[in-house]
């Protein structure tokens, strides 16, 4: 064998390695596909794997069932006509050399539990976690829990298996997945499937698609960025592999004589895999999201920011990438968006976390999305809030109101809408108002500030009037903009009277 054919089969031995392990001739499926999974309801259900270059493949769900043809790759997918909600298990036979068989499954609603620790963040280390634990006895409540490590290029398939819901399998599955799953379970007595891909300190960037950074001009550097890491990677290749070839023949000589092994060369990390914690554009989507996609699905949930602090609305162009990345992966441009806005939290630089308040009450705007508030359940000196169930249900709130139609609940708290002057006042008025607004504490509103043209903000007085507050101050005469909660710390006491509290705005642009 020469140097050459040497070089050609490490290289094919990694290469392979990347690839679904499975035994010539067989067919094969991800993992996403097996035991106790839920199948969602009322969508087509698509089914993909692996065999051989024109091997026949034949997929049995239930009484639904269609054969498919491999392609010259080997890759196959079926798509099945949707079903209903189901809490009897159905099995799935796919047939071709061999036949796999997965039993207990159940067609009812799934959903993508998403973002950094606070989403991360397990059941067992929650407020009243332990309790919960002990009482986790859902057999209709599956959970699947991705793991993989970053990867700069997409992968096929992850090494994680479905559970069912019970107090030995619950206890490092997200706090707030566990919760939002309960309660759409408790509500809609259906099957409910969550699936978590969240790492604790990752920025968006990370679990976004190259085509959602691709749909937003603001974000045309990390396009970029994208593409010249996979250049710079291709072009030191060559001479990374002609030091290996050298490498290889050094050895063999060294091995014959019976001398000192020479130091292996090292071969060049691709700028887009994150050594360790990612960072870097799409690795996570890469690794954590594309392997099941395009796995049916409701929508996803989300709880991520405060490793992008600091950058103010242009984490607004992020949240549109992700989202808009996400539906288009999925080939659903309705699929349901629901996101928690971050908590008070002291340590932070001044207006930072306002700042991506607003952002996030921004992203309202991207259709089928929605916001849980959190900002009366926070902890001013922990970014991690214990408190998840509330959490949990907020985003619950949303999905069952847009989803499932739920038309006898309030999902949100107070966001602002538009303001009024009126001599030395203004007013403001409010979407999401629900039976009215009051506090908390039955005090006046608090945390509320107005300014003149001179853009000095003072504390104002607020006042509930029907639907609306009327802010003023003895110190601006002729006010010009109002800011509320705009503050690090701020846990306002402004809610509805169906006890979810108000966003934090402001009416200026200064």
């Amino acid at each position: 064998m020469n140097k050459r054919q040497v070089v050609i089969v490490v290289v094919v031995c990694v290469f392979t390695a990347c690839l679904p392990c499975r035994l010539y001739g067989d067919v094969y499926l991800p993992n996403i596909f097996g035991d106790h999974m839920v199948v969602q309801q009322q969508k087509p259900v698509i089914i993909w794997g692996w065999a051989d270059a024109g091997e026949k493949v034949d997929v049995q769900l239930g009484s639904r069932s269609a054969s498919v043809k491999a392609d010259s790759g080997g890759n196959w997918k079926v798509s099945l006509k949707a079903m209903n909600a189901s809490s009897s298990p159905v099995q799935m036979a796919v047939k071709a050399a061999n036949t796999i068989t997965v039993n207990d499954i159940l067609v009812g609603e799934v959903w993508l539990c998403s973002g950094q620790s606070n989403m991360e963040w397990g059941l067992g280390g929650a407020e009243t976690g332990s309790q919960e634990i002990h009482q986790a006895d859902f057999p209709k409540i599956r959970l699947f829990k991705i793991n993989s490590r970053p990867n700069p290029y997409p992968v096929s398939n992850v090494n994680d298996n479905w559970r069912v819901c019970n107090p030995e399998k619950v206890s490092d599955f997200t706090a707030v997945g566990y919760f939002f799953g309960k309660y759409l379970y408790k509500e809609l007595n259906v099957p409910v499937g969550l699936v978590q891909a969240a790492w604790g300190g990752t920025r968006i960037e990370p679990w976004t698609p190259r085509v959602g950074f691709q749909g937003q001009e603001a974000l045309a550097d990390i396009v970029k960025r994208i593409d010249g890491a996979e250049v710079s990677y291709r072009k030191q290749l060559p001479g990374k592999m002609k030091e290996m070839e050298n490498w290889i023949e050094d050895t063999k000589r060294a091995l014959k004589n019976n001398k000192r092994i020479p130091a292996t060369p090292d071969w060049p990390r691709h700028p887009i895999y994150s050594e360790g914690h990612p960072t870097e554009p799409t690795c996570l989507y890469n690794s954590r999201i594309y392997p099941i996609v395009p796995f049916a699905m409701r929508g996803a949930i989300w709880y991520q920011g405060e490793s992008n602090m600091g950058e103010a609305m242009l984490y607004y162009e992020k949240m549109k990438a992700l989202i808009s990345g996400w539906r288009n992966v999925w080939n659903d441009e309705l699929m349901s968006f629901y996101f928690v806005q971050l908590a008070p939290f002291r340590h932070y630089g001044i207006d930072e976390l306002p700042r991506i308040w607003q952002a996030q009450t921004e992203s309202l705007k991207i259709p089928n999305t929605g916001m849980a508030v959190i900002s009366d359940i926070g902890n001013i000196e922990d970014i991690h809030p214990r408190n998840k169930r509330d959490v949990g249900k907020r985003l619950a709130l949303w999905a069952l109101a847009k989803d499932y139609g739920r038309k006898d609940i309030v999902f949100s708290g107070p966001i602002y809408k538009s303001m009024k002057t009126v001599g030395d006042k203004i007013e403001i008025s409010f979407d999401y108002v629900g039976d009215g607004l009051a506090t908390r504490d039955g005090k006046e509103p608090d945390w509320f500030e107005i300014a003149g043209k001179d853009k000095q903000f003072h504390p104002a007085k607020a006042q509930i009037e029907g639907n609306r507050i009327v802010v003023s101050s003895e110190k601006v005469t002729s006010p010009a903009a109002v800011r509320f909660a705009w503050d690090n710390i701020a846990g306002p006491n402004l809610m509805n009277k169906n006890g979810l509290p108000a966003s934090s705005f402001r009416t200026d642009n200064w």
